[in-house]
């Protein structure tokens, strides 16, 4: 009797803790309403202040005003999320995002709002966007182990959720802004800000501040440490390196290149609309199967033949002047490929940071993939200028191809699958 209690303690003291789906399935639904809200104010902000004011320069600066401090803050929040938990980070950054939001309709409809007063609530909401949407993808690695699936499911979840609100967003915003305009079309965004801050209360366990181990550093001692982190971790540092490039050539693709080429072939804003609708569709589509199927897959050949098909055809196909049924086949069989490609990354992330670093590393990797995002415009009309349309796509292409076929060579590049967490059931 003894040795069969005994054997009966000793099983349940093995047993893991019972599956919950409660926190991944919360995050999950957070990030789809805040992403929702963030497309969505990404339409009705310009064209309030573009139908109100008429000036397509002021409409510019309000744009800069609100995504620079998203992108700095975002970087800079890192050291926060690790020491405070990405739980507070969340919800703070939501609830004053939202704050921000319902103050702008309701100084409109009290015919007191002006640019002065317009400029530091954008700037506001971007400061606190990109905290709280950094630490929500913090959450993931806990919340996937908590429901026991792998961890290339929860950021492939992640990455399908990120782009259905890329494309629901925009065609939300559209019928939501011809409705009830501009103004107070940000009244819906702050009402998705303020339901993502409730779902994560809700649905994430609450936990005490964590210091990351160091009790005595400091805030830019948590910064530098991630940044040292980052610079000695080979296989991050690299893909972060060629996202950075191919970052640059997309955001080159997408505010120049495209809208000339449709321009210059006769196309029009509506088939530019149907051409970035097809690949973010097919986008998500290929996320969401890897959510199911990543973690049988091996990523160094995923993660290379993922670029492959949806880098450089794109630029090309625009360069041959095919036909659009071509073009958009073309862009449909890119989507699928780039699908795949962030929940890699995301995974490769969490498994080769340590818990404890998780955000401070995180924003030091956006901070390097973002870094040449403002210059992509630069790049992509220098290009066209010195020599034409079909040249600078195919340098693009040819650059994109280089850049995302050279890493793969380098050895490092084999430690993709050694550090994959496994599943407990």
């Amino acid at each position: 009797m003894r040795t069969s209690a005994a054997r009966g303690t000793g099983r349940m003291a093995a047993e893991p803790p019972a599956r919950s789906w409660r926190g991944l399935v919360g995050v999950l639904s957070a990030q789809a309403v805040a992403w929702t809200g963030t497309r969505l104010s990404a339409i009705a902000l310009p064209w309030f202040v573009l139908t109100t004011t008429g000036s397509a320069a002021q409409t510019g600066v309000v744009v800069f005003a609100e995504l620079t401090p998203y992108v700095i803050a975002q970087v800079i929040s890192g050291p926060l999320i690790d020491h405070v938990g990405p739980r507070r980070i969340s919800i703070v950054g939501d609830l004053v995002s939202m704050g921000a939001a319902a103050v702008i309709p309701l100084l409109y409809a009290a015919d007191a709002m002006s640019l002065g007063l317009l400029l530091p609530l954008v700037a506001v909401i971007g400061a606190f966007r990109g905290p709280a949407d950094a630490s929500k993808g913090v959450f993931i690695p806990a919340m996937t182990e908590a429901a026991r699936v792998p961890l290339e499911r929860g950021t492939g979840l992640s990455g399908t959720i990120e782009r259905l609100a890329s494309t629901v967003g925009p065609a939300v915003a559209g019928v939501v802004v011809a409705a009830v305009g501009g103004a107070y079309a940000l009244a819906v965004t702050a009402s998705l800000f303020g339901l993502g801050a409730a779902i994560i209360t809700a649905t994430t366990p609450r936990r005490e501040p964590s210091p990351g181990g160091e009790p005595t550093e400091g805030y830019l001692a948590r910064l530098r440490s991630g940044a040292d982190f980052l610079r000695k971790e080979r296989l991050l540092r690299s893909i972060a390196g060629m996202v950075a490039v191919t970052n640059l050539l997309d955001a080159a693709w997408g505010s120049i290149l495209l809208p000339v080429w449709a321009r210059e072939s006769g196309q029009g804003p509506a088939t530019i609309g149907l051409v970035v609708g097809v690949m973010s569709g097919f986008s998500a589509l290929s996320s969401l199967a890897a959510a199911a199927i990543a973690h049988r897959l091996p990523r160094r050949p995923i993660y290379l033949v993922g670029f492959f098909i949806g880098g450089a055809p794109r630029f090309v196909v625009l360069a041959l002047e095919t036909p659009t049924w071509v073009v958009i086949g073309v862009y449909a069989v890119s989507g699928l490929g780039t699908g795949f490609l962030n929940p890699i990354i995301g995974a490769i992330q969490f498994e080769r940071v340590p818990p404890e670093m998780y955000g401070r590393v995180r924003t030091m990797v956006v901070a390097v993939a973002w870094s040449g995002m403002p210059f992509g415009g630069v790049v992509g009309g220098g290009l066209i200028a010195l020599a034409g349309l079909s040249p600078a796509l195919l340098i693009c292409g040819a650059v994109y191809l280089i850049t995302t076929t050279l890493p793969g060579l380098q050895k490092e590049w084999s430690e993709m699958d050694r550090k994959r967490r496994r599943v407990t059931r």
